[in-house]
């Protein structure tokens, strides 16, 4: 009998552990003080290895990689260009609860801060730089998800507090689909000493891949933008409501 594996991409949440796992009698393997240097790598290198994962009553059982998904569940770590952000989760060995001067402690005595890790490759030597929040990282991209995983904080006027805000924001700029009629909050200046303020969302091809620009409203000029270019945007027109009739009428009554 052949067995055939093929790769799959599963959230975190969807991961549970395998009856038949080899460490599955030996919990203690799992323990935040045996897979610590495992989630320090993970948090800097990514995962490596996958996991090896049977579905089973609609999840996904790890058969093998045990430690790995353990070390994921207290990591929970996400990847923007080569910068990641990671939620790291603290416990005492002796199971008192964490005392801490930035972070409020958990119910279950943890405290989980937020960690930047930018990373560079170059000339074949691959080096990195970490930062806690609290130490107010300029770069501010991690998803909502990570920072509903983080404790609260004791000074609502901290460094920290700024980056978590300024993630939020980076996170509530809109991704327009293929026609919306955009007006930007402040114009931007291209390269040729020309501005432009309402664009339309349209693409290119390189290859075959398609490459999200904006068509400028009074020239009919393509122009690529940045998504810190898009933050405070207004939608005008959408696509959507040009596509279907019913939705359009349905606005029009509502006086949109």
């Amino acid at each position: 009998m052949t067995t055939s594996f093929a790769p799959l991409t599963v959230a975190i949440g969807d991961l549970v552990p395998h009856p038949a796992n080899v460490r599955s009698n030996s919990p203690e393997t799992y323990d935040s003080e045996n897979i610590a240097h495992l989630k320090a790598s993970i948090a800097v290198l990514g995962l490596l290895q996958p996991l090896l994962v049977q579905k089973l009553d609609g999840k996904y059982a790890v058969l093998a990689g045990g430690r790995r998904h353990a070390a994921l569940k207290e990591l929970i770590a996400d990847k923007v260009g080569s910068t990641w952000y990671a939620a790291a989760r603290v416990t005492n060995l002796d199971g008192t609860p964490v005392e801490d001067t930035t972070y409020v402690t958990d119910a279950d005595g943890s405290v989980t801060f937020g960690a930047v890790f930018l990373t560079r490759y170059d000339d074949g030597c691959w080096g990195y730089k970490d930062m806690e929040e609290s130490a107010g990282p300029n770069d501010s991209r991690a998803p909502l998800g990570l920072i509903e995983l983080l404790s609260d904080l004791k000074d609502p006027d901290s460094y920290a507090q700024d980056w978590r805000q300024r993630c939020r924001n980076w996170a509530a700029i809109p991704d327009y689909e293929e026609g919306d009629k955009i007006r930007l909050a402040t114009p931007v200046t291209l390269t040729d000493g020309s501005a432009c303020q309402i664009v339309t969302a349209t693409h290119y091809r390189r290859g075959r891949q398609k490459r999200r620009c904006y068509r400028i409203e009074e020239t009919g000029g393509l122009v690529r933008l940045s998504k810190a270019s898009l933050a405070g945007s207004e939608l005008l027109s959408s696509a959507k409501v040009a596509t279907s009739p019913v939705l359009a009428e349905f606005l029009a009554g509502q006086g949109g």
